[in-house]
């Protein structure tokens, strides 16, 4: 037997799983800790359109890029809401028949990264294709034949996918192009794989405003068809969302688009959300499919005002943001409140580039 991957060192991750919800009472909430770790996407004044890829290598310790996938304190709930939402819609997880192999590579993909970036939570233990998996926060145990999907208790993608945080899209390279033919989406900003499965990348981000005509769609198929397997890049996009709701899918928008209208001075604060996506592509070994990982963040107004420059910034970036924009991104009701409460924290100051919090400021008002 292969050793197994734990490594003879502290382990990382939280200590503890946050019991959460994600709809109904939202019982959700940042700890201080992990508001200090919030990937807030903007480094500048004003949001532009870009590529905007980087290498997805190894960041500071405790940040959101230490690990090829983070896992942190809302890890449960969130596995807990996906279930939920495959227990109503089937659907959310599916994979046309020639991507089986890029199923198993995901599950290996994250198997391997998970036991070695957190030994306290996850082992993966492998004796030629005989592998035997372990997901402590889950209470899941698991021996099965790597690539004999009849051992698993589901198909392969989305077995590893239940027991991750974010959304994977595999997108299959033929033609020249990249097609987004498989994928677990449960927690996505307003679209469908339902409807985009099969579609090539283009089609797929046909709804996004502005990029096409500046030709940052044609750089981006260009660049990941050269993806090469080991070298993976990452990405940061936001939107702005009403509750802590991870599932605001199109096909349940009567649940949740009416939130919007609940909107109002009271709560602005901390009914409207940040939402930011790392998002990761990795190039798989076998099948040469590419992983399009989304992992979800979510910050209120009130937390994210914890820190004064995100909030100055924020306000900032939301007052210039282009008319085409506030559309394709739902804001035309929440930007104006939104911009009204955070403009407390906005006074003319030069704030400084980069994403890094400053240090805690004084308590936010309560109105």
């Amino acid at each position: 037997m292969t050793p197994t991957l734990d490594l003879p060192r502290p382990a990382p991750g939280p200590a503890v799983f946050k019991d959460e919800s994600f709809r109904g009472d939202y019982r959700y909430g940042n700890s201080e800790a992990a508001l200090r770790r919030f990937p807030f996407p903007f480094p500048q004044d004003r949001y532009e359109y870009s590529v905007n890829i980087e290498p997805h290598r190894p960041g500071p310790q405790g940040a959101v890029t230490e690990f090829a996938f983070d896992i942190d304190e809302h890890y449960v709930a969130e596995c807990r809401d996906r279930a939920l939402t495959l227990a109503r819609d089937p659907g959310r997880c599916a994979s046309l028949p020639h991507m089986e192999a890029a199923g198993w590579d995901t599950l290996e993909l994250l198997m391997e990264s998970l036991a070695r970036d957190y030994p306290a939570h996850f082992t993966l233990q492998r004796e030629g294709s005989r592998w035997h998996w372990t997901n402590r926060p889950l209470g899941l145990a698991q021996t099965f034949t790597f690539g004999d999907a009849s051992t698993l208790p589901c198909p392969p993608l989305e077995y590893i996918t239940r027991q991750a945080q974010g959304d994977f899209v595999l997108m299959d390279p033929r033609d020249n192009d990249l097609y987004a033919d498989a994928g677990m989406v449960t927690s996505q900003a307003d679209w469908s794989l339902a409807f985009d499965l099969g579609m090539s990348f283009k089609e797929w981000h046909a709804p996004v405003p502005m990029a096409h005509g500046m030709g940052i769609f044609d750089r981006a198929l260009k660049y990941l068809l050269m993806l090469q397997a080991g070298a993976p890049v990452r990405r940061l996009n936001w939107t702005m969302t009403v509750n802590p709701r991870l599932d605001t899918s199109p096909e349940h928008y009567p649940e949740w688009g009416p939130d919007r209208a609940s909107l109002n001075a009271d709560n602005i604060a901390d009914k409207l959300h940040l939402r930011v996506e790392l998002q990761g592509l990795f190039r798989l070994p076998r099948s040469h499919a590419i992983l399009f990982s989304v992992r979800c963040y979510l910050a209120s107004l009130r937390e994210l005002a914890t820190q004064p420059v995100w909030a100055a910034r924020l306000h900032r970036v939301l007052r210039d943001l282009p008319q085409p924009l506030i559309d394709y991104k739902g804001l035309g009701r929440s930007r104006p409140l939104a911009l009204d409460w955070l403009s407390r924290f906005d006074e003319g100051q030069v704030l400084p580039e980069g994403w890094a919090p400053a240090r805690l400021g004084p308590s936010v008002p309560s109105r």
